[in-house]
């Protein structure tokens, strides 16, 4: 069961690091009126905190928890 749901916590973490990525080119930085209705908006640094910030930490995270994982690994 453990094991199910490190696996769906890494699947949410992957999609959060795909829409991090994806986010800067999805939006218009250069027009205001496409990102101002959004999460964190009306500023462009809070639009990108809010939708780029989770896949930031969620990259960290799993890099932490695999690093964690091949040290404790026997070779």
């Amino acid at each position: 069961m453990r094991k199910f749901f490190t696996g769906l916590a890494v699947l949410f973490g992957a999609y959060l690091i795909v829409r991090a990525v994806a986010e800067p080119f999805v939006i218009d930085m250069t027009d205001p009126a496409t990102y101002a209705a959004d999460w964190g908006g009306p500023s462009l640094a809070g639009v990108l905190l809010v939708h780029c910030g989770p896949g930031v930490v969620s990259a960290v995270l799993i890099g932490w928890w695999i690093a964690r994982r091949r040290r404790r690994a026997p070779l």
